[in-house]
């Protein structure tokens, strides 16, 4: 049964048993209030899909899908069936020709895609990925000066710019950079980082990660209100027994933001499992098993609702790749085989019942098999997934 219809049963049914019951005026009054409170109750993943002027089914989004310099162009737009969330990329730092450089004035670019999302009726939604400007996984740049002025500044004009747009919209603060943080250490403590120094705002907040997740938060809400915010969970961040350990890492997650962030990102694969596969590409030379069975998808499935549970924040999936399932191994650029567009649209109400409110497509990496390169697969997927009503929500 539906959440709500079910809440609303239950609800009535306590209204008329105190109703029977109430003998004075006060019981009746506690049997009313019984009601409206079984009435408003909702879960973490309905209220954030509220908040960001979502359905109460399982999102869809896709990103990372420029077409040229107009966004209104992105795939996304032009692919036919409407979506739900649209990403792009916020990297590099200001000055030294990162996002706020690429257009006049600066932060333009977020204002550019918000009206353009805005126009379609979806949700904005920006991957900030500043940190790996002095190199991927290089955290003692955080304690540097200049590094770290240009740094905070980005992520004030990114809360600016949406801030000023006035519309809801969701900031996915820095992936991978959690994982490389929580590999010094399970107390964020451990990591110096420049914080109040440098941010006003954020001048009793402590000089390390911890400091570092909260005054990102605090900015946020005081110059983008309407904004979501979220970190990323990454699965290298902490192994238990040469295993990843999801409740490490979501106990770190929950201290780095002081309990404050509006959800958290989960992944799964960056790019086609059939570029690995293959191994001719430069960016696709790791080793391991990416084509999942329905047992890996049940074993990561596991691992995100653990990270659900013990942050007590809705999930959005991220970046997954948009390969075509195959028996064939490996495949060419751009049309390489995967299998995640595939599971996710016929078991999507594995993601919901984990605790997701979404996931959104998109390519990790150049020469990936895109919307346009996929026979058609995405866009009938999303079609049928929406002409069926999708997955409802927790």
């Amino acid at each position: 049964m539906n959440r709500l219809l079910s809440s609303f049963a239950f609800a009535l049914t306590l209204a008329t048993a105190a109703g029977c019951m109430a003998e004075t005026a006060d019981d009746a009054d506690d049997a009313i209030a019984t009601t409206e409170e079984a009435l408003t109750t909702t879960s973490p993943e309905r209220a954030l899909a509220s908040k960001l002027g979502l359905k109460s089914r399982f999102s869809i989004g896709l990103g990372n899908d420029s077409n040229g310099n107009d966004p209104n162009q992105a795939s996304a737009y032009t692919l036919g069936p409407k979506l739900d969330i649209h990403y792009m990329y916020l990297s590099g730092l200001p000055g030294e020709g990162g996002w706020t450089d690429w257009n006049s004035p600066s932060g333009q670019y977020v204002t550019m895609h918000v009206n353009a999302a805005k126009a379609k009726g979806v949700v904005p939604m920006f991957t900030l990925y500043q940190a790996a400007a002095r190199g991927d996984g290089n955290v003692a740049a955080f304690d540097n000066t200049d590094f770290m002025t240009k740094y905070w500044r980005g992520v004030r004009v990114m809360f600016t710019r949406l801030g000023e747009a006035g519309v809801p919209a969701i900031a996915h603060i820095e992936p991978d950079l959690w994982g490389y943080l929580q590999q010094k250490g399970d107390n964020p403590a451990s990591v110096p980082m420049k914080v109040g120094a440098l941010v006003p705002e954020c001048s009793g907040l402590p000089s390390n990660a911890g400091g570092f997740g909260r005054c990102i938060l605090r900015l946020g809400r005081a110059l983008a209100p309407k904004t979501a915010i979220g970190f990323s969970s990454s699965s290298f961040g902490a192994y238990t027994n040469g295993v990843s350990d999801p409740t490490r890492i979501a106990k770190y997650l929950d201290t780095v933001s002081g309990g404050g962030s509006d959800f958290v990102v989960v992944e799964t694969l960056d790019r086609d499992a059939g570029c690995f596969e293959a191994a001719t590409d430069p960016n696709c030379k790791r080793s391991g098993s990416f084509y999942w069975t329905d047992a890996d998808f049940a074993k990561h499935l596991a691992w995100a609702k653990t990270i659900r549970t013990v942050t007590g924040k809705p999930l959005l999936w991220w970046q997954l790749p948009l390969g075509v399932a195959s028996t064939t191994k490996g495949g060419s650029s751009a049309r390489y085989r995967d299998n995640r567009v595939q599971y996710l649209f016929s078991h999507g109400w594995q993601f919901a019942q984990a605790g997701g409110i979404g996931a959104v497509f998109g390519t990790g990496a150049v020469n990936q098999t895109t919307v346009k390169t996929d026979g058609g697969q995405f866009k009938n997927a999303l079609t049928k997934y929406l002409a069926s009503g999708g997955s409802g929500l927790n």
